[in-house]
């Protein structure tokens, strides 16, 4: 699985720089957007499920979707981050109660 990281890093900066150039939702820094959503897949989908990839997974898709959503407007720093520092508490407290290995299993 590990092999299909720098393609999907590839692709969303592919797409990011596309979206950027044809002017969808000016404003908006797709490249940094999509990259962060990327690592956080590539990090759940490379990893598996441990204690540290269900954390830093999801809490790099949810600064994705922050960022995207402070960048149109949508949302202000001053909400975006005490977010985030709440979200990262949730997945800090999700992956010390549940029953996760501390590393993946070898294949």
């Amino acid at each position: 699985m590990s092999r299909v990281i720098a393609p999907l890093f590839l692709i969303a900066i592919g797409v990011g720089w596309l979206l950027s150039a044809q002017r969808v939702l000016p404003g908006v820094s797709w490249i940094w957007v999509l990259l962060l959503a990327t690592a956080g897949v590539s990090i759940l989908l490379v990893k598996r499920l441990t204690r540290t990839s269900i954390i830093v997974g999801p809490f790099l898709i949810l600064c994705a979707i922050g960022s995207f959503l402070r960048q149109t407007g949508r949302l202000s720093a001053e909400v975006e981050i005490p977010a985030l520092i709440i979200a990262l508490g949730v997945l800090l407290l999700i992956a010390r109660l549940a029953p996760l290995p501390e590393t993946p299993a070898k294949s």
